[in-house]
């Protein structure tokens, strides 16, 4: 509520004193919500329940005994699952609406410790050997079918993030990846393709209603896969920058017109900072390929930073208002 119009109101006279304390007894009474403080709270503390776990585990792995804690890692995430089978909602192509209030977050403490109990089994006792992907695939598909049959977001979040682990570790060379060595070509061509291919699903779920609010968690994946990926592109093909560039400009145009058709500013700020990386990038080098003798390219590039802040933040600006005024019309 703004206070400061019902002052301007009764300084004209158009609303009484009476009236315009009695507002103010409102705004001052009014109900304080603590639906995201409460959200926070609970994933905190499944966040730390999970690294209390580990450090127990860790600590004393030599007298609890590897089965007796495998065992109680699947009793917990067993308990758990079996709790959401019996709570859930039926299965629906559309979105479901949450049963009770701890549901999210005893399946997403079922989803980590259902990974925890698959990470041990594989570090401890080597049950996949060295096929790695394997390892990743198949909790990658376990929670791809708890997100849709549970209709949560986190452990969609949960899924995409093992689809690009078991991309990485099926598709680049194991090698690079004992090696450490994350320049390879391999990993960015990688990461491209996942990215479009997240960004293809979030289309197609909402194209086909299955799960149309998935959507976002998709293209948001997609999207920051899709661009960092370009980044490292432009950093590593030093001979090819120039068209890594313009892949860039191509993605953030497209993503920009449909960002502006769906009414986010959110995709429009996080594709208007990265292509902001990419141009500093370009015009950095093509500074620094003049005189290194002068300070000219130094003095340009201070210029260029100091300008080119100014307008990328008058540029939001204009963007945020124009959204707003859209959505008021």
């Amino acid at each position: 509520m703004d206070l400061r119009l019902f002052e301007k109101l009764a300084s004209q006279d158009l609303i009484s004193s009476g009236s315009l304390q009695k507002i103010k007894a409102a705004e001052d009474n009014r109900l304080f919500s603590l639906h995201w403080q409460l959200i926070t709270i609970l994933y905190l503390g499944i966040t730390l329940l999970s690294t209390g776990l580990g450090i127990l585990v860790y600590k004393n792995i030599d007298t609890i005994g590897h089965q007796a804690i495998l065992t109680f890692i699947a009793l917990v995430s067993g308990t758990c699952l079996f709790y959401c089978i019996r709570k859930t909602a039926p299965f629906s192509l559309r979105e479901v609406p949450t049963p009770s209030v701890f549901f999210d977050y005893i399946l997403l403490l079922g989803c980590l410790t259902l990974l925890t109990f698959i990470g041990y089994l594989q570090g401890q006792y080597s049950v996949f050997g060295d096929s790695y992907g394997l390892a990743t695939f198949i909790p990658m598909v376990i929670l791809f079918a708890a997100a849709y049959r549970f209709d949560h977001l986190g452990v969609l979040s949960l899924a995409i993030v093992n689809l690009a682990a078991w991309a990485g570790l099926s598709i680049v060379p194991q090698r690079l990846l004992k090696e450490n060595d994350f320049s390879d070509p391999s990993l960015i061509y990688t990461g491209v393709v996942l990215g479009l291919l997240l960004i293809a699903m979030g289309q197609l779920s909402k194209a086909k209603n299955i799960k149309g609010h998935f959507e976002f968690t998709y293209s948001n994946f997609g999207v920051h896969l899709l661009f960092i990926s370009g980044l490292a592109g432009l950093f590593k093909f030093e001979g090819a920058y120039i068209l890594w560039f313009l892949w860039l400009l191509g993605i953030g145009l497209v993503i920009s017109l449909q960002a502006v058709k769906r009414k986010s500013f959110y995709f429009l700020l996080i594709i208007t900072l990265y292509t902001y990386i990419a141009l500093s990038y370009v015009a950095i080098r093509i500074l620094w390929g003049m005189n290194h003798s002068e300070l000219g390219p130094f003095y340009l590039a201070c210029l260029y930073f100091i300008g080119s802040a100014i307008g990328i933040v008058r540029l939001l600006i204009i963007l945020n208002k124009k959204m707003k005024a859209h959505d008021s019309v």
